[in-house]
């Protein structure tokens, strides 16, 4: 695992631990799916999922005016010289995930259903 990988990882975790105590949104639980660091290590690009999807714009929101607050806590956690300038956007694996999930489900309920008419005559 290269360095940039190792630092992408602990920003995740420290990050996941900070938002979640520091900055929560009410009736929202947010994800820290992934953190992609520059190679300059001067900026860091955090994906976040967010349940239910529909507060996903009040979450970035909040996150991207708590990212100053987020930047000196993961000063305190970390051994880090420099903290990368946060950046968030949100991840849509899990809405995707949903529809798919759904789609697959109305398949099944659907092929239930055709087997039950089958059998009746």
């Amino acid at each position: 695992m290269s360095k940039i990988d190792q630092l992408n990882e602990m920003l995740q975790q420290e990050l996941a631990y900070a938002i979640n105590r520091e900055v929560g949104v009410p009736n929202t639980l947010i994800t820290v799916v992934y953190v992609r660091t520059s190679s300059d290590l001067k900026f860091a690009t955090v994906g976040v999922s967010v349940l239910p999807d529909n507060l996903a714009g009040t979450a970035l929101e909040k996150l991207k005016k708590s990212a100053g607050l987020l930047s000196s806590i993961l000063a305190k956690k970390t051994r880090l010289r420099q903290i990368p300038r946060l950046r968030f956007e949100f991840d849509p694996t899990e809405r995707k995930a949903a529809v798919l999930e759904n789609f697959m489900n109305n398949i099944e309920k659907k092929d239930e259903d055709d087997d039950v008419e089958i059998f009746q005559f």
